[in-house]
C-alpha cells in the first residue's frame, strides 16, 4: 500500500509537467499565428525561467504560460516573486543576446484554458 501513495504524487508531478509542456507548445503555436517569432521556449538560468521568448519586430516579448480554468485564476498565478524570476531570467537573455541593446522589452501572460483558444494578455507586469 505504501508503494501506491508513493507513487500518486509523481504521477502527478509528471502529469502537471506535461500538461505544462503542452500548454506552451499551444501558447507558442499561438504567438506565432499572431505574427510573433518564437526565439526561446523554456530559457532557464539560474535566476529564473521564462517559458517562452517571443520577438515582433524590435521587440522582445518574454512570457509566462499558465494553463488554469479561467482567466483570472491564471493572471493571479503569476506572483510578484515570480514574476522578479522572469524579469532577471529575461535580464540575462538580453546581455547575451548580440543587438540586446536595441531592443524594447515587454511581459505577457498567456492563459492556457480548457477547450477555448489561449487569451494573450500583452504588457501585463
Amino acid at each position: 500500500m505504501a508503494r501506491t501513495s508513493e507513487r500518486k504524487p509523481q504521477q502527478k508531478r509528471k502529469a502537471a509537467e506535461r500538461k505544462g509542456r503542452f500548454s506552451e507548445y499551444l501558447a507558442a503555436l499561438y504567438l506565432m499565428a499572431k505574427g510573433y517569432r518564437i526565439e526561446a521556449l523554456r530559457f532557464k538560468t539560474p535566476l529564473g525561467e521564462v517559458d517562452i521568448i517571443a520577438r515582433k519586430g524590435d521587440l522582445a516579448i518574454f512570457v509566462e504560460v499558465k494553463a488554469r480554468k479561467t482567466e483570472r485564476t491564471a493572471l493571479d498565478a503569476v506572483s510578484y516573486t515570480a514574476q522578479g524570476r522572469i524579469r532577471a531570467a529575461s535580464d540575462l537573455w538580453i546581455s547575451r543576446h548580440p543587438k540586446g541593446h536595441l531592443l524594447s522589452q515587454r511581459y505577457d501572460i498567456v492563459a492556457v484554458l480548457p477547450w477555448r483558444l489561449p487569451r494573450h494578455f500583452p504588457d501585463v507586469f
